[in-house]
Formats: structure tokens, C-alpha cells, sequence
């Protein structure tokens, strides 16, 4: 699949979850943020730049810290779920910013940010390389990037959700979705593309689910194969749920689900004024 067209795939699939990704994922995924969010130690005064935002859980916890914060996702969808959490929070706006992440520099020029925060974005960018060197040129020499990827498929129950899709549609959503969560894939990219003091932490986790609906919407409904699963006839989405839960059902914990999980969370410092240059050419 080439990049604009993965891009869109992206940009509206992610459109089509917004609605469902919250009761689905906002706990499930709390583990990854808190342990992102204690190596970032944001302190009052930083100018943050929350990438792949989502629904904002990052955005939020910067703006309570003090920060001065740019919030920039590829969906509108999302960034529209965002700025309603943020209002109904009481806080000072964000600037939102729908854009790819891998041109951010681009939009924002070099050097602007303390930190860079990106939580469980990089796996759907289609040149996550290309995406860490924009991020690197954003920071200021000094400045801090912390990225959460989600672990090893074999460490994540909910991964079969991909082939399954994949047999009635190819949809080539997230072709390498696990690679940078795979052996020192992550701390690799990060020191390739211009970071130094890079660190990481595997980080085990138990998502929970009240029951078969709520497993299937988070996943189907509200994850990565939203796009493809919103364009299926009922029978095809019948089949497709059945066969999901037959996939977790060693999970079953009563009448819900207990589902393990898997992250990895790294961050690195942009050492100097100089970073890999990959471009947009690439």
C-alpha cells in the first residue's frame, strides 16, 4: 500500500472509531499512559507536543501539569473527542492540530518543544522512522520524547483481530503493527533517528471487559479495524465477532473477559542541533 493511500486508511478509519475508542480502550490502555507519564515528569512551564493525541488522555494530564501544550492527531474525529474531554475538564484549550505526524516539523518548525509525548501512535504511521526524525527536529537540543508502543503479538490476546479482518477484506491496515514493540526494535529507531539516552520498559497489563459486546467493540468498533469492519454486511459482522471470541475465549473470566496485554515505553533525548535526515522524499 503506498503512504498517502495508508494515510487515509488511517485518517478515516480512525474517524469511524472515535466514538467507540473511549468506553473500549481509556482504562485497557492505562498502564501504558501512567508509565509514559511518570518518565516524562512534565513540569509546570514546558511546551509540550502531545503527537497522535486521540481522545487526549496525554493532552489532558500535560495541561493539568502546567504545560503549554500542542495537540495534533491525523483524525478530526479524534481531536474533536479530545477538545470535548478538555472542556468538559474545565482546562485552557490546546492548539489542535490535525496533521501527519510525519511532516510535523514541517507545520511546526524545529526546535519549538521541551517534550514530545507520543502514546500508542507510532505503530500506525506508515514510516515510523521517518515520523521519530520529524519528532527529533521538533524538540529543542536537550528536549524529551517518550513513546509507548504496544509489545509482542504473542503478549497481546486481542492481535488475532487482524487476520480475522484480513480473510474477508485485505485491508492492510497496520501491516508491521508489532514490529516496534518486538526484542530492541523501538530503542533502535530511536537512536537511528536522532536520539541519545534512549531507555525502555516493558510494561504487562490485564485489559478487562464486562462482557462479549464490549470485547467486540473496542476491537472491532473502536480499534484499528474500524474502517473495514463499519463497511461489512451484518452476516459478515456476525461471523467476524463470533470468530473473535472464539480467538480469546480462554480468556473468559465469568461472564466477561480478562485479556493480557502487552507495552513498551521508551524515551531518548535529542542530543544536539543535528538528527537523522530523513526527509519528506523518502
Amino acid at each position: 500500500m503506498d503512504t498517502a493511500l495508508q494515510l487515509r486508511v488511517q485518517r478515516y478509519g480512525w474517524d469511524r472509531a472515535a466514538a467507540h475508542y473511549d468506553p473500549g480502550w481509556r482504562q485497557a490502555l492505562a498502564p501504558a499512559s501512567e508509565t509514559l507519564l511518570t518518565q516524562a515528569a512534565l513540569r509546570p512551564g514546558e511546551r509540550v507536543l502531545d503527537v497522535a493525541c486521540g481522545t487526549g488522555t496525554l493532552t489532558l494530564a500535560a495541561l493539568r501539569a502546567g504545560c503549554e501544550v500542542v495537540a495534533s492527531d491525523l483524525s478530526q474525529q479524534m481531536l474533536a473527542a479530545a477538545a470535548q474531554r478538555v472542556a468538559e475538564a474545565g482546562l485552557v484549550p490546546p492548539r489542535w492540530l490535525r496533521a501527519d505526524a510525519q511532516a510535523l516539523d514541517q507545520e511546526l518548525g524545529e526546535g519549538g518543544f521541551d517534550v514530545l509525548l507520543c502514546g500508542l501512535g507510532l505503530m500506525y504511521m506508515p514510516d515510523p522512522e521517518r515520523a521519530l526524525a520529524a519528532m527529533a527536529r521538533c524538540l529543542r537540543p536537550g528536549g524529551r520524547l517518550l513513546v509507548s508502543v504496544w509489545g509482542e503479538r504473542r503478549d497481546c490476546a486481542w492481535a488475532e483481530v487482524f487476520p480475522i479482518v484480513d480473510r474477508r477484506v485485505r485491508s492492510e491496515v497496520c501491516p508491521l503493527f508489532f514490529r516496534l514493540g518486538t526484542g530492541t526494535a523501538l530503542t533502535q529507531a530511536l537512536r537511528r533517528t536522532g536520539f541519545a539516552a534512549v531507555c525502555s520498559r516493558r510494561v504487562d497489563a490485564w485489559l478487562r471487559y464486562a462482557g462479549a459486546r464490549s470485547a467486540c467493540d473496542a476491537v472491532l468498533a473502536g480499534g484499528p479495524v474500524a474502517l473495514a469492519y463499519a463497511r461489512f454486511e451484518r452476516r459478515t459482522r456476525e461471523a467476524v465477532q463470533a470468530e473473535y471470541l472464539a480467538s480469546i475465549a480462554r480468556w473468559c473470566d465469568g461472564a466477561g473477559y480478562r485479556l493480557p496485554g502487552s507495552f513498551v515505553v521508551a524515551s531518548g533525548v535529542r542530543a544536539d542541533s543535528r538528527t537523522s535526515d530523513i526527509r519528506s522524499e523518502r
